[in-house]
């Protein structure tokens, strides 16, 4: 998944980000709250990381205007404020789970993908398609009992796949699942990958769909 992380701390901000992206997804790290207003305008996310403390703002009142305006992308509050009326002023104000600093690194990735499938309406992260098991928490697959290795590119554009069965993903989606790694991404880049995927979970596991995109196929 996309993952925006809005934290000042540059010690703190660097192993976050770190370790979003050994976890296989993508993330865009600021610092400032009108960069990420910049970047949530520019691009979709499916999950923000948001301190509350930045230095041009309260990350509370940048949470109630995002809810106010009916955005519904899921919110993890990371903050030092531990007070129990702290807690429940982020909940209240729409944040959907709250982390308090120093944090354990591997919780987050746990929370962080618990809240990712919560929102895209599949709370268990196990899921069976056709001869392929999918563990959507500890980010593995195995095609007829066998594991099968997925690089973190791979298992980004499966893992959207996967998380909405039945959907057409344009390629334009698929991309963007894909920005923030290493490398551009160039305009053969999905068509690559999907010929990768369909290799390793057979040739069926992701459809085609003409003109639209590609949906999750039954290998």
């Amino acid at each position: 998944m996309r993952v925006l992380l809005i934290e000042d701390d540059r010690g703190l901000g660097s192993a976050v980000r770190d370790q979003i992206a050994d976890d296989g997804h993508s993330v865009d790290w600021v610092t400032r709250l009108a960069d990420a207003r910049d970047h949530m305008a520019a691009a979709p996310y499916e999950l923000v990381l948001l301190d509350l403390m930045l230095p041009d703002g309260r990350g509370l009142d940048f949470l109630k205007a995002l809810r106010a305006a009916g955005d519904v992308t899921p919110v993890i509050v990371l903050t030092a404020m531990d007070q129990i009326s702290d807690r429940i002023a982020g909940l209240n104000a729409g944040a959907d789970d709250y982390l308090v600093k120093p944090f354990d690194l591997h919780e987050l990735g746990a929370r962080l993908s618990a809240v990712s499938r919560r929102y895209h309406g599949n709370p268990n992260p196990l899921v069976s398609v056709g001869d392929l098991q999918v563990d959507l928490a500890a980010k593995a697959v195995r095609r007829a009992g066998r594991p099968v290795a997925l690089t973190a590119r791979e298992w980004a554009l499966f893992e959207g796949l996967v998380q909405r069965p039945g959907t057409i993903l344009s390629k334009g989606q698929l991309e963007e699942r894909l920005y923030a790694f290493d490398r551009e991404v160039d305009s053969n880049t999905i068509e690559v990958h999907v010929s990768r995927l369909r290799k390793k979970l057979g040739p069926t596991a992701i459809e085609t769909v003409r003109g639209l995109g590609y949906r999750l196929g039954v290998p």
